[in-house]
């Protein structure tokens, strides 16, 4: 196996890791969503308790799909992408930037969960790899993009340069 198939195998291995976790948290916001609890939901910019909801559970559910199958791959992290920043620097902007931070305030009783940045940058980074990168090969924009890609001219990633004339 040459290099080229170790990236496309490390980016599946990313877009299936981070979109299936991500999927977990959009998972239960979709449920949230159809059980009628969009009130219970936070605003952290404004738009309201249920457009917040439907917005995060789109970007984490929805989003998080496209990225597992590789489709429109580039396009569904910014979403994710907005969310997550959303939710670190916006939902747990007074958050400490580490797990061991929030574990040190909630063991000596100064907050009521452990909460921190950490969880949401991961996922940004992540996410923000995978836009960087695109997919890989082994997705369904491989399948789609390259038509795509010949119609504007250029060579899809991974390919071999256009034969001289």
């Amino acid at each position: 196996m040459n290099c080229a198939r170790f990236a496309d195998l490390g980016l599946l291995i990313a877009r299936v890791g981070f979109g299936g976790y991500m999927l977990t948290h959009g998972w239960a916001k979709a449920q949230m969503l159809v059980n009628g609890e969009g009130a219970n939901f936070g605003d952290p910019i404004g738009l309201g308790p249920e457009l917040s909801l439907a917005l995060a559970a789109f970007a984490e559910f929805v989003c998080s799909l496209l990225v597992i199958v590789g489709l429109a791959t580039r396009l569904a992290t910014i979403p994710i992408i907005v969310t997550m920043a959303v939710a670190a620097f916006v939902a747990h902007g007074s958050d400490p930037w580490t797990m061991g931070g929030a574990h040190e305030l909630f063991a000596a009783g100064k907050t009521q969960y452990p909460s921190s940045k950490q969880p949401a940058l991961m996922f940004l980074v992540g996410f923000a790899t995978l836009l960087a990168t695109g997919p890989g090969r082994l997705s369904l924009d491989r399948v789609f993009l390259p038509k795509l890609a010949r119609r504007r001219g250029s060579a899809p990633a991974g390919s071999s340069p256009p034969a001289p004339r």
